[in-house]
């Protein structure tokens, strides 16, 4: 980085596979008061592009085993202002100059600057740029996920992600809280179920970490010698499904899952560190307590699932959620400063303002969207519902995707099932579709398709039944496992197009 001349204040493109070497540059690159752009690892081409010039990059550090990726791509590149430099194992374990910078490349930094760029997923379009400051890095440092408060770490735990660190769950959730505690990262390269507990026994892993369907990718995987030989006390992420919780508790033996609520862009954080039936599935309890403190902060409203757009009363306000109700989770803003602690998208300052929202419960209030669909029980609890778009109404009743998912999953012949609605002819609304995996060894014509009719009709209300079944060899999932709905969605019932998109694969 010396022989390159980055500056302070300079942002640094960084595109590489889960390494220790990863880790050297990020936490260099912080050290000097440069700023790294977390690039996905998967992209090439336009996105990839895309996503070097928003953070107006004149470096892109490329790990040599994305060359493949990048290489096509080096010319546009390099006409745009960014250099590549390849980096490997052995051309960073050469490096022999350990002289300091000069203190004035890292003293009086600004807290609110850049530290580093996480990007969203792109699934609404190009992905953009969410700014991380250095102020929210000290605080998942040293606040209330870095001591211990919601993620009891110490001295001598070891942490296992095998999230890809271009992501805000592996930077945020696990190296940062880790360095904070004083605790060891065990960094796998990607996630194997095949390797997973033969990496989580060899390492002597204390916590693990996860995210979407890893869990469930696990519990459907042949079982494995290792997968109660370990030291783990906590699993600690969020999107476990509802008919995996109690499976992977029972058959891995670990006594705490702590399921947590939190996004990259979003100001909402919540956690349920969960030991017993009381709050399985929930992401959080709030009780009499916390709604003395918070409850005028943080509030759920109603949504139209075919316009995405909130409901308002006669008078213009929008109607909050009652309790067993689902609705959007909002927080409250500052009106007089509503950019302060507030998230950001690097160079897209509009982007950001779309998330706000006006004269919610008063003339001139101003609140943030979450776009998650949330719903508190009686008892307190509080369910994550489904991403906004994510729902669909048929029949003229509201269908969750993840709630019918999990039914769907529940049935011993499937081993994954994604939901979405699609549009039918002459039809209101959109009619539910489950593209589904078939158990190991059975195909689609030895599933049982009369009894998972039986089990959808015995286990939820007729319209939230999905109306058409798609048999798939895999599903497609993002980068940290969050089913692709929108491709599925686009296709719709058109068999040709079903059958033309087969052949591409």
């Amino acid at each position: 980085m010396k022989d390159l001349g980055i500056q302070r204040g300079e942002m640094v493109a960084l595109d590489g596979l889960n390494s220790p070497e990863h880790l050297m540059l990020w936490l260099g690159l912080e050290a000097i008061g440069a700023s790294p752009a977390f690039i996905n690892c998967n992209l090439t081409d336009k996105p990839l592009i895309h996503c070097v010039k928003v953070a107006k990059a004149r470096y892109l550090l490329a790990d040599e085993g994305v060359r493949n990726l990048v290489e096509p791509v080096e010319q546009e590149l390099l006409d745009a202002g960014s250099k590549t430099v390849y980096y490997t194992a052995e051309s960073i374990g050469s490096l022999t100059d350990m002289s300091k910078y000069p203190k004035d490349r890292y003293q009086k930094v600004d807290p609110m600057g850049v530290a580093a760029l996480i990007y969203t997923s792109g699934t609404t379009g190009m992905p953009k740029g969410t700014v991380i400051t250095r102020l929210r890095e000290l605080l998942l440092i040293r606040g209330p996920v870095g001591n211990s408060k919601l993620l009891p770490l110490k001295p001598g735990d070891r942490m296992y992600t095998c999230l890809p660190l271009y992501h805000g769950a592996a930077h945020g959730l696990c190296v940062l809280p880790s360095i904070g505690a004083g605790s060891t990262i065990v960094l796998s390269r990607k996630f194997s179920h095949n390797k997973f507990w033969q990496e989580v026994h060899d390492s002597g892993a204390t916590h693990i970490q996860y995210v979407g369907e890893l869990c469930r990718y696990l519990v459907n995987a042949p079982p494995n010698p290792l997968e109660r030989d370990h030291k783990v006390r906590m699993a600690w992420g969020n999107g476990m499904r509802p008919d995996v919780w109690e499976k992977f508790r029972e058959r891995f033996g670990i006594e705490v899952i702590n399921e947590l609520y939190a996004a990259t862009d979003g100001l909402l954080f919540s956690t349920n560190a969960n030991r017993g039936p009381f709050s399985r599935n929930a992401i959080g309890v709030r009780g009499a307590l916390w709604h003395l403190l918070n409850g005028s902060k943080y509030k759920r409203i109603l949504i139209d699932p075919d316009t995405q757009e909130v409901l308002r009363d006669a008078k213009g306000f929008c109607i909050e959620a009652k309790p067993g109700e689902a609705g959007e989770a909002i927080i409250k803003m500052n009106v007089a400063d509503p950019d302060r602690g507030t998230p950001e998208y690097y160079g897209n300052k509009e982007a950001a303002t779309k998330r706000r929202i006006k004269h919610v419960f008063a003339k001139g209030d101003l609140w943030f969207r979450s776009g998650d669909l949330m719903r508190l029980d009686s008892d307190g609890r509080l369910f994550f519902v489904d991403r906004l778009g994510d729902t669909f109404r048929w029949k003229s009743e509201n269908v969750s995707t993840n709630e019918v998912g999990d039914v769907v999953g529940e049935f011993p012949d499937i081993a994954e099932a994604n939901v979405y609605g699609v549009l039918v002819p002459n039809a209101d609304g959109r009619a539910g579709c489950a593209a589904v995996v078939p158990r190991q060894g059975l195909t689609h014509e030895s599933v049982d398709w009369a009894r998972l009719a039986e089990h959808n009709l015995g286990k939820m209300p007729r319209y939230a039944v999905p109306v058409f079944i798609r048999v798939s060899v895999e599903l497609e999932y993002t980068g940290t496992m969050k089913m692709q709905k929108g491709r599925l969605r686009g296709e719709g019932i058109e068999l040709d197009v079903i059958e033309q998109s087969a052949r591409d694969k």
